[in-house]
């Protein structure tokens, strides 16, 4: 047994691995690590078990030989191979972005600077002041702001403003039956640039359906860029954020103004969403099980007065 394993190792496993053997190892390993962890949130990965099912169904026909089904994978393996590119056109798209906007020097060469702010404290009060007054009243509203990747495609498509952010212009921008309502506005640094703007939809079939065209718009913008979008519904007044294909809804004044802080001098991180989101609705889930504890004390409350009265009375019809 022993030399049976021997002679198979000896045979089919020649270690003989050298140090760019193993970073090659590594390297290829983590891209396919993050090329799945990527495709399993998008449509490429209803595709791509797809794909697998052929390949399954080819393996079957390899074992029992089945000439005439490999004659015509062989014939048209070319075609397939075009076909594959041509479907996954928009993922491999989304992956060439992705990989150009990212930064790999940035830990090397950190500017240590602190004035090398995107935006002023001021416009953070501003930008948190308009998007509040018009969440109380329900205006709905769109504000991209751009961060490392350039907007200005998505700035063609608008009217150019260039104006320095303020409450009151971004209310105006916004009010009802406005020539500037509809669409969107970019922000670049302390400038807003442009109103009006179309943005790509996302395709995202996990997104819930009780959100409109204004948020699908955001999280499309924010799966092609790096940039962060404040929205306000128009039907529940609510406020989200979009960023990294992510949306965060039910967002408090602090908690954007706190990420708007932390985006003044970096790309904001997705993960610190996740883990706000679930603290979030951890709080949320605990204030109703108090709330209805209480509402149960009190109708419990309730219930034994009524009982004590029916007693009272049922006592003096007896007397």
């Amino acid at each position: 047994m022993g030399e049976a394993i021997a002679g198979f190792a000896k045979t089919y496993l020649p270690l003989k691995l050298e140090f760019t053997d193993i970073v090659e190892i590594i390297i290829i390993s983590f891209m396919i690590y993050e090329v799945l962890r990527w495709v399993r949130y998008t449509r490429a990965w209803q595709l791509m078990k797809g794909i697998i099912v052929i390949a399954v169904f080819i393996g079957i026909a390899a074992f029992f030989k089945l000439s005439t089904i490999l004659w015509i994978v062989g014939k048209a393996i070319n075609i397939l191979m075009i076909g594959v590119v041509v479907v996954f056109q928009p993922e491999l798209r989304k992956i060439l972005e992705q990989l150009g906007r990212k930064n790999f020097l940035a830990p090397i060469f950190v500017d240590s600077s602190e004035g090398n702010e995107r935006f002023s404290d001021k416009t953070i009060d501003e930008l948190v002041r308009a998007t509040y007054e018009m969440a109380k009243v329900k205006t709905g509203a769109l504000i991209v702001i751009e961060q490392d990747t350039n907007l200005s495609e998505y700035e063609s498509t608008g009217i150019a403003l260039d104006s320095l952010v303020s409450s009151e212009l971004l209310i105006n921008i916004f009010e009802h039956n406005t020539p500037l309502h509809d669409g969107a506005v970019i922000m670049r640094g302390n400038r807003l640039v442009a109103a009006t703007c179309y943005l790509p939809l996302s395709d995202n079939m996990e997104l819930s359906k009780e959100l409109g065209t204004r948020h699908r718009a955001a999280v499309g913008i924010s799966e092609v860029t790096d940039s962060f979008t404040i929205v306000v519904s128009e039907e529940t007044g609510s406020v989200s954020i979009a960023v990294a294909g992510r949306i965060f809804r039910n967002v408090d004044g602090d908690k954007l103004q706190a990420h708007l802080v932390r985006l003044q001098n970096k790309q904001i991180d997705v993960k610190r969403f996740r883990l706000w989101k679930i603290r979030n609705d951890k709080t949320k889930i605990i204030k109703e099980k108090e709330e209805k504890k209480k509402q149960d004390e009190k109708s419990n409350q309730r219930g034994n007065k009524k009982e004590k009265q029916r007693n009272r009375k049922k006592k003096r019809n007896d007397k």
